[in-house]
Order: structure tokens, then C-alpha cells, then sequence
């Protein structure tokens, strides 16, 4: 029962992490364009073609 005491207090502290991370990765603008890096690895780079 003394494990509970210490690991749901953990694990709220692990959400809100989770939480604030989301929301700091939402704000930076990191889910604005979903389609652009999935289809940039289709494409050559000109700097490599020297």
C-alpha cells in the first residue's frame, strides 16, 4: 500500500509532463504541416548532385 503513496503521485507527475509537452509542441507550430516531411524524403537534394 506504501508503493501507491509514491507512484500515483508519479505518474500525475508524468501526465502533466506529458500534457505541457504536447501543448509546447502544439504551440511551436510542429503539427502544421503533416504532409511536407513525409514527402521530402522522395526528393533529391540539388546541394548533393555536385
Amino acid at each position: 500500500m506504501g508503493v501507491l503513496y509514491f507512484l500515483l503521485p508519479l505518474a500525475g507527475v508524468v501526465v502533466i509532463a506529458a500534457v505541457l509537452a504536447f501543448r509546447w509542441a502544439l504551440r511551436d507550430g510542429q503539427f502544421d504541416d503533416l504532409e511536407t516531411p513525409a514527402l521530402r524524403v522522395l526528393f533529391d537534394d540539388e546541394s548533393r548532385k555536385r
